[in-house]
């Protein structure tokens, strides 16, 4: 792959729909977790080795036809999120290592993968720009059903979309780690403003009087 490709016509419109209405009923779904590069974005987090796909399809069945599609032989831990931007949502510039919270030592992905899900009729803004150093290698513009994968190391951004409706992708960071750094990645677990409320919630609950 020589920085980036795209698949046009990936996966067909029924199964893009019922994973939007899916995505978007997921009690997990919620403004986003990720960092503060992601200004106006919703989304979640499913964090899981290979060894443990299946446990992904299981808990999230609609997840199974993106993965059977776009997961690469050579990679042993994910990153997966659906990504919903909105009017004068944008992703600034970054490099992904999601994973680094679980272990300082990971490197960028070998690569990542994006699905179009939902992209807003004449969307202005929204483009995904590729860039390496500070050289654009590519700008992207969303179209439905499209399977873009790209160089894990290079920096990446989404311009500020500008119209009104739904900009819907599911990213997945796929890495190829060493069995020492495999070893601190979960098997499986979700990431979710949700779930970290529920934890909070929890954690300064009263306690009961003796």
């Amino acid at each position: 792959m020589k920085h980036y490709q795209q698949q046009p016509n990936a996966l067909p419109s029924d199964y893009l729909n019922n994973l939007w209405g899916e995505i978007h009923a997921c009690p997990y779904f919620a403004i986003n977790n990720l960092n503060r590069d992601f200004v106006g974005t919703k989304g979640f987090s499913v964090v899981f080795r290979r060894s443990h796909i299946s446990t992904v399809e299981q808990k999230f069945p609609y997840f199974q036809p993106y993965l059977d599609l776009a997961l690469q032989p050579s990679c042993n831990a994910f990153y997966l999120n659906p990504l919903l931007l909105k009017e004068g949502s944008r992703v600034d510039p970054h490099i992904d290592r999601s994973l680094r919270s679980y272990c300082k030592t990971i490197e960028p992905p070998a690569v990542v993968s994006v699905l179009y899900v939902r992209v807003p009729a004449d969307m202005e803004g929204g483009e995904l720009v590729l860039k390496s150093q500070k050289r654009q290698l590519g700008q992207i513009k969303p179209q439905i059903s499209t399977l873009v994968y790209f160089q894990g190391d290079l920096t990446h951004s989404i311009n500020a979309v500008k119209t009104p409706g739904n900009r819907l992708s599911l990213v997945c960071e796929q890495y190829n780690l060493s069995d020492a750094e495999l070893r601190d990645i979960p098997e499986f677990t979700v990431e979710s403003r949700v779930t970290q409320s529920t934890k909070k919630q929890k954690k300064y609950a009263p306690q009961p009087s003796p």
